[in-house]
């Protein structure tokens, strides 16, 4: 029996690296430590645009990154503006416009985290009506007179020559309070609405004179948005909210998803089978890809709220004055 002889140095120095990267890569293996679980109370218009975060619930996405996601609906924007600006929640979903206005003329130090939609409205009228121009004399019903879709409504009737003296504007409320005003009293003119609702206004023999997609051009409507301080102090919960709305988004904008997304746009705004798969087939070309900020369009946004209000001496700020992207960018590398 022969005694085992030592290794040389040089074989000893192969060994000892050998193990070090052995352990190393043991290490790199190991899973990442859990995120702390975080509770966010998120308020949005009821409507279609907020596929994206049904599927996040739903299908476990925010589950997955430690988050508790309270889901609220709104009556209409004041409703939501002041709740954010008073702390009652921490993210809004809706119009950013909203947002410019709680930063001008309000003061609230709210920040734009991304996108959403471009609003997929339509010009709704009564059925005797057949042009803008008709709309002389008669009613706009809107959410708010001075933010969002009722200052697209507005610059469109002004665009062909209907200033704001030449008809009434009337606040009733969100879209699905819009819709059933129209329906009930005709004198309820007119009114921006979105889907589902714009769908059921075609189904109810109202008519629709136009997608604002074609009537104004691009528009950065829907977004996420927060108050500053608060997503400065909670960056993280920031990224992973948005990373799970992402990947909620595209679960609803895969095509093998379709039959379970039109079930839960059912399931979640109690619609029929086929008016949820209408909806879907709007939401296809509506639905940012991956929540994605259009920034042509929020420049379109501008502008007509530089027009309309007559704010900023119809010169609008830059962009950076609302929106603020690193959170979104951060999530996006996130989920890759």
């Amino acid at each position: 029996m022969h005694d085992e002889q030592a290794p040389s140095p040089s074989r000893r120095r192969l060994l000892i690296a050998f193990g070090s990267a052995a352990g190393l890569g043991a290490c790199a293996q190991q899973p990442a430590a859990p995120e702390p679980q975080a509770r966010v109370r998120v308020k949005v218009f009821p409507g279609a645009q907020n596929l994206g975060l049904f599927a996040a619930a739903q299908q476990g996405f925010f589950a997955r990154r430690n988050l508790d996601v309270d889901l609220q609906f709104t009556q209409n924007s004041v409703e939501l503006r002041n709740g954010l600006a008073s702390g009652a929640f921490e993210i809004a979903h809706a119009a950013v416009d909203n947002a410019v206005a709680m930063r001008d003329p309000g003061g609230q130090d709210v920040v734009i985290l991304s996108g959403g939609d471009n609003s997929m409205n339509e010009l709704f009228v009564q059925p005797e009506i057949t042009a803008i121009s008709q709309l002389r004399g008669k009613t706009l019903i809107v959410d708010a007179p001075n933010t969002a879709y009722a200052l697209q409504a507005k610059k469109i009737l002004k665009d062909r020559g209907l200033a704001s003296g030449d008809y009434t504007l009337k606040e009733v409320g969100g879209t699905f309070q819009r819709i059933r005003a129209m329906q009930q009293d005709k004198s309820n003119t007119a009114s921006m609405l979105n889907p589902p609702f714009s769908l059921q206004a075609l189904a109810s023999g109202l008519r629709s004179l136009g997608k604002v997609s074609d009537l104004l051009g691009p528009y950065q409507a829907s977004g996420a948005f927060a108050m500053r301080p608060w997503a400065q102090a909670n960056s993280g919960v920031v990224e992973r909210y948005l990373a799970a709305w992402i990947e909620g988004t595209r679960w609803g904008l895969n095509p093998a998803n379709r039959e379970p997304a039109i079930a839960l746009l059912a399931q979640r705004l109690q619609l029929e089978r086929p008016l949820a798969e209408s909806t879907y087939g709007v939401l296809a070309s509506g639905l940012a890809r991956d929540a994605a900020f259009d920034a042509p369009g929020f420049a379109r946004l501008l502008a007509i709220r530089a027009e309309m209000e007559g704010q900023w001496g119809g010169t609008p700020p830059p962009q950076d004055r609302f929106v603020d992207l690193r959170w979104y960018q951060g999530a996006l590398r996130r989920v890759g």
